[in-house]
């Protein structure tokens, strides 16, 4: 499968991650063509634009480092707040 990137649509195959030099705006763009779904991923950085499609693998890894995190937490007892990703949009600081 190869990547299809367009104003209408945006679609690449599984573990491709695309980078791509690009704005702000257009990072923007492409974030409202996405709509509420989580695939692809997009970031923005210093004029360019990221695009990721992850594996299974990677969702499975993220929850396995945050359930180590909150063991080792639970075990000192340590109180913490665990948060849903966000996107924040500030141009100005990319790689957030």
């Amino acid at each position: 499968m190869f990547a299809l990137i367009s104003p209408e649509k945006t679609q690449i195959p599984a573990g491709a991650v695309v980078r791509i030099p690009g704005t702000w705006e257009e990072y923007q763009t492409l974030c409202q063509q996405r709509g509420d779904r989580t695939i692809p991923r997009l970031k923005y950085r210093n004029g360019e634009v990221i695009i990721m499609s992850p594996l299974p693998k990677h969702g499975q890894d993220a929850h396995v480092i945050a359930s180590i995190i909150t063991t080792l937490l639970d075990y000192v007892q340590w109180e913490f707040d665990a948060f849903t990703p966000i996107t924040m949009e500030l141009p100005e600081e990319s790689g957030i």
